[in-house]
């Protein structure tokens, strides 16, 4: 076996090993193979490729266990020993699965499920009783989430391409355009943006706010085919994605433009910042978190080269070229009416350089013709994120939703000078 057999994950089973495998499957198939012949030109197929991403697979004493990927939600599949394909396990509840647990002499398989309006909770499945149980491993979240819900939606692209697209709200919303609404999107690396329960979201949800999430393409949601799509040349796919996403929930009365707002970070700071470009008359406002504003000079940052691969580089006439075309910088106008901004950076950030966000706020502020407010939320002592303290994340937040409410409902007080 080599690195061209592109096996990710294995797992014994006697003298049968399973493998995990993208090997002419970009969404991941299952082979067998016996230990005593290790080469992969005899290995019977288990589980084909399908539309759902394989991600994980693991032996218990009864069966294969096989974690799967569909339009970002988690699903479980068991496949008997000696048998091919298997049959889905029936969960309690759509949502993640961040993992499987299983025990080599024990059957059945545990694992977590979370979801957009529930905290994470490990369950178990019997094969002897054919059900899946909560183990009480872990208490929910000490918060009333009655009156919330979540659908999970498909919505044509420009290319007739169908998107995934995550909406929460509270139950009993009324779609008559005037509900708050915040979309996000990411699209970049394969990484897929899964459910998460947010308690802080919550306060958004009780004000009568929608929360929705695009997935759109250069994630992972349906494997490598779907990061490929929205990588280097095809990048306009990302933010062209985000666009169909907020024309649905305009078209099905969840929201209007004077109420729709976007957001992306880091790497999706390519995503809002070229759709508030692209169609600024699709939102109200916008928050572009520690993102990349300036794709055209992200390479010359110290730790720009790392992110080559994914974007390109402006060494070459093609990658200049996709670069320019992802660079929301370049695309601001003199002359047009941009919705309200409030980008955000940290001056410690060396992954996207705080001036990028600056940069941004400056053209902004020179060439946008609305009179909504372009505002530049600089964090002195944090960097891109990740290990901020709790106070600094819950004064973050507060800025953000208040940012927010202030622009899309009038309600909430314009930050102080």
């Amino acid at each position: 076996m080599d690195v061209d057999d592109a096996v990710v994950a294995a797992d014994f089973h006697g003298s049968d090993v399973y493998l995990l495998t993208h090997k002419n499957a970009p969404r991941f198939k299952v082979v067998r193979i016996r230990a005593d012949e290790p080469g992969l030109g005899g290995a019977e197929l288990v589980v084909p490729e399908g539309k759902s991403v394989l991600t994980a697979i693991a032996v218990a004493k009864d069966a294969l266990y096989v974690q799967e990927l569909e339009a970002g939600l988690g699903r479980l599949r068991r496949v008997p020993f000696g048998t091919t394909g298997g049959a889905r396990v029936r969960l309690p509840a759509d949502g993640a699965i961040a993992t499987l647990a299983v025990e080599r002499g024990q059957p059945g398989v545990v694992f977590p499920v979370e979801s957009w309006t529930r905290s994470r909770i490990w369950y178990r499945y019997d094969p002897a009783g054919g059900g899946v149980r909560n183990t009480r491993l872990l208490a929910p979240a000490a918060v009333d989430v009655s009156a919330f819900e979540s659908h999970e939606v498909e919505v044509r692209s420009h290319d007739g391409v169908m998107v995934p697209l995550s909406i929460v709200h509270r139950k009993g919303l009324v779609r008559d355009g005037s509900n708050p609404t915040l979309l996000e999107g990411y699209g970049a690396y394969g990484i897929t943006v899964d459910p998460t329960f947010t308690p802080m979201l919550l306060g958004w949800l009780e004000r009568g706010g929608v929360f929705a999430v695009a997935h759109v393409r250069g994630g992972g949601e349906y494997g490598e085919e779907w990061h490929l799509a929205g990588k280097e040349a095809t990048k306009p796919n990302t933010w062209k994605d985000f666009i169909a996403c907020a024309g649905y929930l305009i078209e099905q009365g969840y929201t209007t433009p004077e109420h729709l707002a976007g957001t992306g970070a880091s790497a999706g700071g390519i995503l809002i910042g070229r759709a508030i470009t692209e169609r600024p008359d699709l939102f109200r406002a916008a928050v572009p978190r520690v993102g990349v504003m300036n794709a055209l000079r992200t390479e010359h940052e110290p730790g720009g080269p790392a992110n080559i691969p994914e974007f390109g580089t402006t060494t070459t006439e093609a990658g200049f070229r996709a670069l320019r075309e992802m660079d929301a910088v370049e695309h601001v106008r003199s002359g047009v009416r941009y919705p309200a901004v409030l980008l955000t950076a940290g001056v410690h950030d060396s992954r996207v350089e705080a001036w990028q966000a600056a940069k941004m706020a400056a053209v902004l502020q020179e060439r946008t013709t609305s009179g909504h407010p372009v505002l530049l939320r600089v964090a002195f002592d944090a960097g891109h994120g990740m290990g901020l303290t709790k106070a600094q994340r819950t004064e973050e937040v507060a800025d953000i939703y208040a940012f927010l409410l202030w622009q899309l409902t009038g309600t909430a007080r314009q930050p102080l000078p």
